[in-house]
């Protein structure tokens, strides 16, 4: 079978992918979990007396738990194949994977398994975040001169 032909045969009985209702989803549950944000920080507000600023930095905290919380009792990766990018872009996508990373190396040491391997897919979020950051600060030095 020549490799034209094989790539045909692939697409004809790849799935295909729905691409409306996965926007639907992620932007329901995208919207879901930001609204989830908003209350969690309007309780600790109310109930702790937080500032906003405090507040907000615990409701990052409590969200990344609860994400990482779910992927190690296994049933963030069914919700992540289902809902795709509203899990994956928010804050729960980033602690998702490197949690997934730690689990799937944990049986290889503290050095070996989770040190060399725990930003395995969370590094290319952290460097290309930290480049970006260092060029719009250089862009915004030489518009403000």
């Amino acid at each position: 079978m020549e490799k034209n032909e094989y790539l045909k045969l692939v697409k004809k009985f790849t799935p295909k992918e729905d691409k409306i209702k996965n926007s639907m989803y992620a932007f329901l549950v995208g919207g879901i979990i930001g609204a989830l944000g908003e209350i969690i920080k309007l309780i600790l507000i109310k109930a702790f007396k937080l500032t906003t600023l405090s507040a907000v930095s615990w409701t990052s905290i409590i969200i990344i738990f609860i994400s990482c919380l779910f992927t190690g009792l296994g049933f963030f990766d069914n919700w992540v194949s289902k809902y795709k990018c509203g899990l994956i872009i928010p804050t729960t996508g980033f602690a998702h994977s490197v949690m997934s990373s730690s689990l799937d190396y944990k049986q290889d040491g503290l050095i070996t398994g989770l040190g060399s391997n725990f930003f395995k897919l969370a590094g290319s979020v952290i460097l290309y975040g930290i480049i970006s950051g260092f060029i719009m600060g250089i862009i915004k030095v030489i518009i403000s001169v």
